[in-house]
């Protein structure tokens, strides 16, 4: 297994972009997952964007039965009280801001990039960029849950203390429990992060209502 210098899957929707989405997939899929819905992500008028998908590395994930698959990190149990892979989870962080580095050295200064994810990836968007030590543009985390919360209040860098993120989750989801996107919320506001808030009625899922609102969440941070 292998994680620094992550394939990805880019997308430009403009000549010269200005801006980037660094975009996490979730368990067991790539970064071809959130592909198709880069249309529905870019409202007119929106500046020209580069969104990086970047493959998560193969691994073996204890949750399911140790069947080999993509993943940031291995999953034990999404009780709250399972044992969490903080060796994974770290070595992911290392990768994702590699990844931030080379947009950097492609033009794109930090606080032009968003980094955002759905499930697994937006729960390593919010560990990743709330203890960033350089400002991003915005960050999103899809149907997912703090990390490594018990640390957080330790590692938390001031750089995105006012960085705008947007939190969402399905009321019906079964895979994580929306209690979980709840208390996340809950313990970034009461930390005073300005985060944004949407619940739809749908499972472990990504909706038309939540893209749209993703595309006019990306229209205002950039």
């Amino acid at each position: 297994m292998s994680l620094p210098g992550l394939a990805t899957v880019e997308v430009d929707t403009g000549p010269r972009p200005g801006a980037a989405v660094i975009w996490l997939h979730g368990l067991g899929a790539d970064g071809h997952d959130f592909e198709p819905a880069v249309p529905a992500l870019v409202l007119p008028g929106t500046p020209a964007l580069r969104f990086v998908f970047p493959h998560a590395p193969v691994r073996a994930v204890t949750l399911n039965a140790g069947a080999r698959m993509r993943a940031w990190y291995d999953i034990r149990g999404f009780d709250r009280h399972a044992a969490q892979d903080e060796s994974g989870v770290r070595e992911s962080d290392a990768a994702i801001r590699a990844l931030i580095r080379r947009e950097n050295e492609r033009g794109i200064a930090t606080e032009r990039i968003v980094l955002a994810g759905f499930s697994q990836g937006g729960a390593m968007a919010l560990l990743s960029g709330t203890r960033l030590s350089e400002r991003l543009a915005a960050i999103i985390g899809l149907s997912c849950y703090l990390l490594l919360a018990s640390s957080f209040a330790v590692e938390r860098h001031s750089a995105n203390q006012t960085t705008p993120i947007f939190l969402a989750h399905g009321s019906f989801d079964a895979v994580i429990d929306p209690r979980l996107g709840e208390e996340t919320r809950a313990l970034l506001q009461a930390a005073a992060y300005p985060v944004e808030w949407h619940s739809y009625p749908m499972a472990h899922a990504v909706c038309a209502e939540e893209l749209a609102a993703i595309a006019a969440f990306l229209q205002r941070v950039l």
